[in-house]
């Protein structure tokens, strides 16, 4: 899907809300936030001085990150939370396009300050990075519309099944996990089918030659939404915090987990969330390193 294309489309309802994108392609306001200010650690050098250096998703995964009508600048609701750090933190924001199997190593070998690529909590990342939680996120399964799948609850209904998934992904663990109960019951375990790109993924979808997505719920509900053409069936198992991501140990973490309290003292993260149809998604206050994802 061309994400020129998207963009003219104008308005999306996802969430019960209207997603204006030719709006929401203007920046939203951002105050400085004095006490964030004080938390950056001293000592603390930024990838390019007085720059916040964020990776974001390089896919296109609307309404997370997608294209302007420009095909230059980066919008969504990753890019806008990016923005709500750097304006608090009064830095400038480079956005960095990512493919996900990247952004451990860059933030390991500091190349970004941040990453916002959709990012969920669990314990074994937590060895490596430290998270300052900013949504709760879903995991959902789609369809195509057409499809005989009515519902999707347990690994018996994946059974059998062509299910795309992200390598080293959440979901991924869930589906191999899923796939170990249907072999122990004699069941035919799902066939992962591992793509790195969104349009691939539809047509997939659309051909037949995978019969179920897994991923974000909130892409899922914005695609549904945007075509008609698929449908979500169900709700991943697991419930995750979605968090910025940094180095183990600079204790930046903690200027990030500031201004995002901040901002949603403010009400600028719920003008983010709203934007973007993710309004079920939010969080009351940020968290530093909360209990992850264990499998």
């Amino acid at each position: 899907m061309k994400y020129g294309f998207l963009a003219l489309l104008g308005v999306v309802s996802v969430s019960q809300a209207s997603i204006d994108l030719k709006a929401n392609e203007q920046p939203l306001p951002v105050a400085i936030d004095r006490a964030a200010i004080a938390r950056i650690p001293q000592g603390y050098k930024f990838v390019e001085p007085g720059t916040l250096t964020v990776a974001i998703s390089a896919l296109n995964s609307p309404p997370l990150a997608l294209l302007a009508s420009d095909n230059r600048t980066r919008i969504g609701s990753d890019p806008d939370i990016a923005r709500l750090l750097a304006g608090s933190l009064g830095l400038k924001l480079k956005l960095v396009p990512t493919a996900w199997e990247d952004w451990p190593l860059g933030i390991s070998s500091g190349r970004y300050d941040v990453a916002l690529v959709n990012i969920a909590v669990t314990e074994q990342r937590k060895e490596k990075f430290d998270f300052a939680t900013y949504r709760v996120d879903s995991l959902a399964f789609s369809v195509k519309s057409t499809s005989d799948v009515q519902s999707i609850k347990s690994a018996e209904d994946l059974a059998g099944k062509k299910v795309i998934v992200g390598s080293g992904t959440n979901q991924e663990r869930i589906l191999l996990g899923w796939n170990e109960e249907n072999k122990q019951a004699g069941r035919e375990p799902a066939l992962p089918v591992y793509l790195t790109d969104d349009a691939s993924g539809n047509l997939y979808i659309q051909s037949g030659r995978a019969d179920v997505f897994f991923g974000p719920q909130s892409v899922s509900a914005y695609k549904a939404a945007l075509t008609g053409k698929t449908r979500v069936v169900g709700l991943g198992p697991k419930k995750a915090y979605v968090a910025t991501t940094t180095k183990k140990g600079n204790e930046l973490v903690y200027a990030l987990q500031a201004a995002l309290d901040g901002a949603i003292q403010r009400g600028e993260y719920q003008q983010v969330l709203a934007r973007w149809g993710e309004q079920g998604e939010g969080v009351a206050q940020s968290e530093v390193n909360p209990p992850g994802i264990t499998y």
